[in-house]
């Protein structure tokens, strides 16, 4: 069997993020995607006859781009000989993106691959299965993507009725995981977040995007989710989304992630092929892992992932110097780090911030987050980075990263 050849990440960018219903819902998943590609081909000054293939994760697509990849490439103004597709591994979509193009120049499949996510969580659709046949009587029943894929991404035997929401909970009761304390690291993912944007320290991996209006355009060149004004009194007064049904229950709004729109893109190539098209490599994949766990447990999926990552790496977390743990919620969070034995408020944790501060588009969070830790490492003049999430449905996904 040939050698598996090394991969390398280049010029890993994203999108601002966009509430819900926010400055960027004007945009579909679509026009998203090919602008942050369009971006990534135009600061690289990368040939578009060198792209073999472009991979993007999106949750909740529509028919208005199907294989989201391939139409956000040719939207790009790519050859058509640039391939493209869509996977969706819920939440780890876009790093799942990653890893499998960092599979592809690995084998020598390709030389090098675009990889992306996307999601526009204000356009998901409504959808039905009923019409197709003809109206059934009474009433045609609409389905919301975004309620329906929480609810039923692990399957008919695995039902969450109660959605992400309840898997949560359900980690505070495991875990003993108070509101006090989780309010407490949503103050310091915020805080976290905001000093990153006043500082500029984002501004490296941000790409503007122009968003047309009635009044004309707009153009959008922050992230929108992060509050520099919240404080511990003003999320204590926020009611828990199942306190009806659960008088104890301790998840709001504020200590658990956003719906929101973004996208995101970086280049995966050989450190050769790279070299040959004048690419700066930022990161090299060193390994990485998935794991499942129970659908109802499912923000306790990062401990299994993150080990057996770490593990085939050889190293422990002492060696890390970047973790980057996906924010779905902060009790989730917690549960992990309760786990490793990380103090919440570990500096090498989400320095700039995660999902409850910056926000989670599910597709593009996983690149997102790549393009943060990528230039996290050289500020804190580090070696190894650690990205991992929950997945809905009951995974974990982990990658081990270094610098190169």
């Amino acid at each position: 069997m040939t050698e598996l050849r090394e991969a390398v990440i280049c010029s890993p960018l994203r999108t601002p993020v966009g509430r819900y219903g926010g400055a960027l819902a004007a945009l579909p998943a679509q026009r998203l995607a090919s602008h942050i590609v369009t971006a990534l081909v135009q600061r690289t000054s990368l040939p578009g006859d060198a792209v073999d293939d472009v991979i993007v994760g999106q949750c909740y697509p529509t028919m208005e781009a199907a294989p989201i990849g391939r139409v956000a490439a040719l939207d790009a103004g790519l050859p058509v000989t640039a391939t493209g597709y869509q996977l969706d591994r819920r939440c780890g979509s876009g790093l799942q993106a990653v890893v499998n193009a960092a599979m592809q120049v690995q084998t020598g499949v390709s030389d090098l691959v675009i990889a992306g996510g996307v999601e526009s969580m204000s356009n998901a659709p409504y959808y039905t299965e009923e019409g197709r046949r003809g109206l059934p009587p009474g009433s045609l029943v609409l389905h919301d993507a975004l309620t329906r894929g929480r609810e039923r991404a692990g399957g008919e035997l695995h039902l969450t009725p109660e959605g992400n929401l309840g898997s949560a909970e359900l980690l505070r009761l495991e875990y003993g995981i108070g509101r006090e304390r989780q309010d407490a690291y949503a103050l310091q993912s915020h805080r976290r977040a905001v000093a990153a944007q006043e500082s500029g320290a984002f501004d490296a991996e941000l790409v503007p995007v122009e968003v047309p209006g009635r009044k004309g355009s707009v153009v959008v060149d922050r992230d929108e989710h992060p509050r520099a004004d919240t404080s511990l009194e003003a999320l204590g007064r926020l009611r828990p989304a199942l306190s009806r049904s659960d008088p104890e229950a301790t998840v709001t709004a504020g200590n658990a992630s956003g719906q929101n729109d973004a996208a995101a893109a970086c280049i995966v190539s050989t450190p050769e092929r790279a070299a040959e098209l004048g690419l700066t490599p930022l990161l090299r994949l060193v390994t990485w892992a998935v794991a499942g766990v129970e659908p109802q447990r499912f923000g306790i999926g990062p401990v299994p992932a993150a080990n057996k990552a770490l593990a085939r790496a050889g190293l422990g977390f002492d060696d890390l110097d970047v973790i980057e743990l996906n924010e779905a919620f902060a009790v989730q969070v917690l549960a992990c780090l309760t786990e490793w034995g990380i103090a919440d408020d570990d500096p090498r944790l989400n320095p700039r911030g995660s999902g409850i501060s910056i926000g989670h588009p599910l597709g593009a969070t996983g690149v997102r987050m790549l393009a943060t830790l990528a230039h996290e490492l050289p500020a804190l003049d580090g070696r190894f980075a650690l990205e991992t999430m929950c997945i809905g449905g009951g995974q974990g996904l982990a990658a081990v990263f270094e610098r190169v």
